[in-house]
C-alpha cells in the first residue's frame, strides 16, 4: 500500500507524460505481481462495486474526527472531495503496517461490502488506525470510487508493453474486460498481461474477448479546406455517426458475446442481439452501434436509455424498444484477424456477410455517396432529423487501430453543430480536483413561458440541465466571485443564487422526459459562451426548448 500511495503522489505531482510513464514503469517493475495486478486495475479505470454506503462513511468519519456535523460539512465544502476531506480530518494513526495493495484490497476493503452494520464501524476504525495520511487518501479514493490521477488507459498500456517487452496492441487486447466492475485481478492475471505472445494467443478461436475499439478524432475544419486536407471523397468511406451504444458482437467456439465500448459484457441486456450472435458463423467479430430501431428508422438515444436502466426486461419493453446492431466493420472472419486489412476490404467482407445472414437485428450502416464535399455537407444538414450526430469519415486504406491513434490510419467524426439555448444559472456547487475551491458545477433554467405570453403573472425559472465544462479558468474565477456575492441560500453543498448570469448552452440531443421537472432532457450539455450581453429577462423559455424537440417527440401546444 505504501508503494502504491507513493506512485499516486508521484503521478499527481506532474503533468509530464514522460514523467508519468517513467513512474508507472518503475512501479510495475518493482511491485509484487499481486499488487501490480490491482494497480493496473485501478489505473486503467476499474472501480469495484460500492463497499460502504457514503452516508455511513461520512457519519463515522465525522465521529472519529470529533467534529460537529456543520464543521465537517464546511470542511467538505472547502476541500471539495470526500476522500481527501476524511483523510485530512482523521486523527493520526496509532499503529503501523507492512501490507501490500493486494492484501489491503482483498483482505480488508472488499470484505467490507458483506460486513454486518454492527461490525462495520469497528472494522473501519481498525483499518484507519494503521494508515498514514498519504495512504489514507488513496484508500478513501479507492473506497469511494473517486480514484483519478491523470493517467490514461493508453499510458498504462504503454507501460505494460515496455515492462513486458511486447507490442502495445497485444497488451490492449489483453486488457479488454480486465477492469470489469466485478473483476478481482490476480498475480496470474498480471503475469498474463506482460507475458510473451504465444501461438495459442494468435488463434483466439475459444476466447470471448473483443478487440480494443478504434476511436475517431474530431474534424471541425472549414468546408473549403476539405479537398486540401482530405483529398476527394472517393478516398473515404462516409457513414452516418449514430447516437447509440458502440459494441462488438463476438462469436467463437459456439458461443456469442456482446461487449460495449466500456468493456462491459451486455449480452443479457440485449437478448435479440444474443440470438443474432448465436446465428453468426464461428470466428466472427463485428463492430457497430446498438440502437433502438422502430418504424424502419433509428429512434432517439433516450429510448435506448429506457432499456439500459431496466433491471428486468419484460415482453413489453422488448416489443416497444426493439434494438438492432448497425454494423460498420468486420474485425474477424473465419477466425482470422482482419484488422490489418484496408478499411474498404473489411467493409466488402462485412457487406457479403450481411447479405448472406439477412438477420432482422443485424443491419449495415449505409455508406453515403456524394459528388463532392459540398454535396456531402448538404446531406449532413439532414442529420439531426434522422437522429444522427453527423458523419464518420473513414480512410479507405486505414487499418483498424487501437484507441484514438493515427499510426495505422484514421477515422474522423464530422459532427453537426450542437443545439443551443440561452439559459440562466440558478444553482452552483463546488467542483473537484483543482476546481475544488471554485463553484464550477452549475444548474441552468429557462423561463416557464415567453415574456410576451406572461401577461401580468410573474414568470418562473424552471431548471432543465447541469453543466460544468466550456469556460476558461479566468471565466470560471469570475463566475465564482459572482456566485459568492449573489448567494441566496445554501443547502448541503449547493448554493442557490440570485438569477443574474446568462449562458449559451450547447447539447447534442434533446428528448421528452418524465423524470425532469421541465419535461425535457438534453444530452451532453456544456457552456458555449457567457452571454454577458444578455439580460436574464431575455433568456429562452420552455417553449423555445420544446421547439428543438424532434417532430416525433414534440410537446403538444
Amino acid at each position: 500500500m505504501k508503494a502504491f500511495a507513493a506512485l499516486y503522489r508521484e503521478l499527481d505531482a506532474t503533468t509530464s507524460s514522460l514523467a508519468k510513464q517513467a513512474a508507472l514503469q518503475r512501479y510495475l517493475r518493482d511491485a509484487d505481481a499481486a499488487d501490480a495486478a490491482w494497480a493496473v486495475y485501478f489505473l486503467a479505470g476499474g472501480k469495484p462495486r460500492q463497499l460502504v454506503p457514503t452516508k455511513t462513511l461520512r457519519a463515522l468519519a465525522q465521529q472519529e474526527a470529533g467534529l460537529p456535523e456543520w464543521l465537517f460539512e464546511e470542511s467538505y465544502q472547502a476541500v471539495g472531495d470526500l476522500a481527501e476531506t476524511i483523510a485530512l480530518l482523521l486523527p493520526p494513526p496509532t499503529e503501523q503496517h507492512a501490507l501490500g495493495l493486494a492484501v489491503w484490497i482483498e483482505k480488508h476493503l472488499l470484505p467490507l461490502r458483506k460486513t454486518l452494520p454492527d461490525a462495520l464501524a469497528h472494522a473501519l476504525r481498525t483499518q484507519w488506525r494503521q494508515l498514514a495520511a498519504d495512504e489514507r487518501l488513496v484508500y478513501f479514493k479507492l473506497m469511494t470510487g473517486s480514484f483519478r490521477v491523470g493517467v490514461s488507459r493508453l499510458q498504462v498500456t504503454q507501460a505494460l508493453a515496455a515492462v513486458g517487452g511486447i507490442d502495445a496492441k497485444r497488451v490492449a487486447q489483453r486488457l479488454m474486460g480486465y477492469t470489469h466492475i466485478s473483476g478481482q485481478p490476480t498475480a496470474d492475471d498480471y503475469a498474463a498481461l506482460i507475458a510473451p505472445e504465444s501461438a495459442g494467443e494468435q488463434n483466439q478461436q475459444t476466447s470471448g474477448q473483443p478487440y480494443p475499439f478504434f476511436l475517431a478524432h474530431p474534424f471541425n475544419q472549414p468546408l473549403e479546406t476539405f479537398d486540401g486536407l482530405l483529398g476527394p471523397p472517393s478516398d473515404w468511406l462516409v457513414e452516418w455517426k449514430w447516437d447509440g451504444i458502440r459494441a462488438q458482437v463476438v462469436r467463437r467456439a459456439g458461443q456469442g458475446w456482446v461487449w460495449s465500448r466500456g468493456e462491459e459484457l451486455v449480452t443479457d441486456r440485449f437478448p435479440e442481439l444474443q440470438a443474432m450472435a448465436d446465428a453468426l458463423p464461428d470466428g466472427t467479430v463485428i463492430d457497430g452501434e446498438i440502437v433502438v430501431w422502430r418504424d424502419d428508422k433509428v429512434q432517439p438515444f433516450a429510448d435506448l436509455q429506457t432499456r439500459i436502466g431496466r433491471k428486468t426486461l419484460g415482453p413489453k419493453i422488448l416489443k416497444d424498444m426493439p434494438v438492432v446492431l448497425l454494423a460498420y466493420d468486420l474485425l474477424e472472419w473465419q477466425g482470422r484477424d482482419l484488422r490489418a486489412e484496408p478499411q474498404s476490404l473489411r467493409r466488402a467482407h462485412l457487406d457479403a456477410l450481411l447479405e448472406a445472414m439477412n438477420h432482422p437485428t443485424l443491419r449495415g450502416s449505409p455508406v453515403l455517396q456524394g459528388d463532392g464535399w459540398a454535396d456531402l455537407a448538404r446531406q449532413r444538414e439532414a442529420a439531426r432529423g434522422l437522429g444522427v450526430e453527423g458523419m464518420m469519415l473513414k480512410a479507405r486504406g486505414a487499418q483498424y487501430g487501437v484507441g484514438r491513434t493515427k499510426d495505422v490510419g484514421v477515422w474522423w467524426k464530422w459532427k453537426i453543430d450542437p443545439l443551443s439555448i440561452d439559459a440562466v444559472l440558478i444553482y452552483a456547487q463546488r467542483g473537484h480536483g483543482r476546481r475544488a475551491s471554485l463553484y464550477s458545477d452549475y444548474t441552468f433554467a429557462v423561463w416557464d413561458r415567453p415574456a410576451e405570453a406572461a401577461g401580468d403573472a410573474p414568470r418562473q425559472l424552471v431548471p432543465f440541465a447541469k453543466a460544468y465544462s466550456g469556460l476558461t479558468d479566468a471565466e470560471m474565477a469570475r463566475v465564482d466571485a459572482v456566485i459568492r456575492k449573489t448567494t441566496v441560500e445554501s443547502f448541503g453543498p449547493v448554493r442557490s443564487v440570485r438569477p443574474t448570469l446568462v449562458f449559451e448552452l450547447g447539447f447534442e440531443g434533446i428528448a421528452r422526459s418524465k423524470r425532469h421537472k421541465s419535461g425535457i432532457a438534453v444530452r451532453f450539455p456544456r457552456m458555449l459562451r457567457w452571454r454577458e450581453d444578455k439580460p436574464v429577462a431575455e433568456a429562452d423559455s420552455l417553449q423555445t426548448l420544446a421547439a428543438l424537440l424532434p417532430k416525433a417527440d414534440a410537446i403538444p401546444p
